[in-house]
Formats: C-alpha cells, structure tokens, sequence
C-alpha cells in the first residue's frame, strides 16, 4: 500500500483600504481584494493617486477613463451589491449601490461584465446617492 500526502497551498488575500474623496459629501471608505483581480487591484493601487469625473447609471457610480488598463480578469456579468469593479470597456471604476437599468428584479447587472476588486466599507445609500454626475472625485490611499 502507497502513503500519499497532501498538500495544501494557501495564497494569502491582500486587502487594501482605499478612500474616495468627494468635494462637500463624506468621503467613501474601499476595501480592494486581491483574491478575484489581483492584476486590476495591482494596476488600480500603483496609479494612485488619480482624479477623476462621475457618471451615475441607475444606482452605479462609475467614473471617466482611469489610468488602469487592465483586460477582463475573471470579469462577472452580476455583482453584489456594493461591490466595486473595474469596467474594462471604459477603463472606468464602478461602485454598485443598487439596481442598474438592464438588470432583472433583484440583480444588479453591469453594462458589460467587470472585474471585481473589492467593496464599498461605509455602505449608506444616502451619502452615495448624492453623487452628481461630473463630480470630480480623487481616489488615494487611506490615511493610517
């Protein structure tokens, strides 16, 4: 009779708190994960910090172009809510507070599928829904 052994691989999650400034409005805490897109959290982290414009689309933030270029990584065509993905068709970060236009009732579904990074820490909808759209908001570390 052969022993066999097994072994086990662990690869550690890597979470990283990020914050959204918004001029006049509370600041929105992130955390990003690396364990789903860990090239899409690499490349968001090494561009910081960056400014960019809001767009609202149903209750999904995303912003203008970023300076990630990232492809599709493990991309979803469903998120959670209050996820935060990255869209690589516009180069643009997405925050998920509720429904989007094309989704069924109870799914949140992005224009086209997005690489997931993490969530959005302090999650009240009455702080992200007075975003306007062309609000210019800066995406930087957190402070310690």
């Amino acid at each position: 009779m052969r022993k066999g052994y097994l072994f086990q691989r662990i690869i550690p999650i890597v979470k990283h708190r990020i914050q959204v400034e918004i001029p006049s409005i509370q600041n929105i805490e992130l955390e990003l994960d690396d364990s789903v897109s860990p090239q899409t959290v690499n490349a968001l982290l090494e561009n910081l910090p960056f400014t960019v414009g809001i767009n609202l689309w149903g209750e999904e933030i995303y912003t203008d172009e970023s300076p990630i270029n990232v492809e599709a990584e493990n991309a979803k065509p469903l998120v959670d809510l209050f996820d935060v993905a990255y869209w690589p068709n516009g180069k643009a970060i997405c925050l998920f507070f509720g429904p989007t236009p094309i989704g069924k009732k109870g799914e949140i579904k992005p224009y086209s599928p997005v690489n997931v990074i993490g969530k959005i820490l302090n999650t009240d909808k009455k702080i992200l829904s007075k975003i306007k759209d062309g609000t210019s908001v800066t995406f930087r570390n957190s402070p310690q």
